[in-house]
């Protein structure tokens, strides 16, 4: 289970979050929302560690996890950018992450479905933008771990990969994990999601169910919904 009470955080005069405050994330897929300048990635550099907060306390299993790192075990998180030394070759990269988390791993699966075997030995910097992408989800998802961050996946995906990657993330949400992702695709995010949480100059202006979120905005899908919420709010 995975807490936030009333975070908060400032960049100088700007204040990034104002006390956000989720309770209670439990298994499930939690799309993280906001446009801009919302707070969307502080808050998840908050819940990784590579953010320190102002204020607010954030919990894992009911253990207060800000200042410390050996929680980071239970988290995989896949950036929006796979940004990795260029002149490592695609195994090197998978065989360090191994070595630097020392615990069981199904990359081989995954290597398999993607299709990356033939590029194995080829150096990251070498490669496509969607076969970048496709290593970083094998590093996402190689590892057994209740927490599952994904920060704009499906960015230069085809379509068969973007299937794949929707199946992956059924199968884990399957498993009882937490599952937390950030995306601009309001189709994506609206086929998977269990709940929406939407960021608006640092508070949660909703949080709930897509359901929820239609009823309240009297709209038949959530690209429709977001688009009246930002459209009232600049009103």
């Amino acid at each position: 289970m995975l807490q936030i009470e009333n975070l908060s955080k400032s960049f100088g005069k700007l204040k990034v979050l104002d006390n956000v405050s989720i309770e209670n994330i439990k298994s499930g897929i939690f799309a993280i929302l906001g446009p801009n300048g919302s707070g969307k990635t502080t808050l998840i550099k908050s819940i990784l560690g590579m953010v320190i907060p102002c204020g607010g306390l954030i919990k894992i299993n009911n253990k207060e996890i800000i200042g410390k790192w050996m929680y980071r075990e239970q988290i995989s998180y896949m950036p929006q950018i796979a940004n990795f030394p260029p002149n490592l070759r695609v195994n090197e990269i998978i065989n360090l992450i191994k070595d630097i988390r020392n615990k069981e791993s199904k990359e081989d699966e995954l290597i398999q479905l993607f299709g990356l075997k033939p590029f194995l030995d080829k150096k990251f910097s070498n490669l496509s933008g969607g076969t970048k992408q496709k290593v970083n989800i094998i590093l996402s998802f190689m590892f057994d771990t209740p927490i599952i961050i994904l920060d704009e996946p499906t960015t230069g995906l085809d379509p068969v990969a973007l299937i794949h990657l929707k199946d992956l993330i059924i199968k884990e949400r399957e498993k009882g994990k937490i599952i937390l992702i950030t995306s601009h695709i309001m189709s994506f995010v609206e086929e998977l999601s269990d709940n929406i949480v939407f960021l608006l100059e640092g508070n949660i202006y909703f949080n709930g169910t897509l359901e929820e979120l239609k009823i309240k905005t009297e709209k038949q899908n959530l690209e429709q919904a977001i688009a009246k919420i930002l459209k009232n709010t600049h009103a």
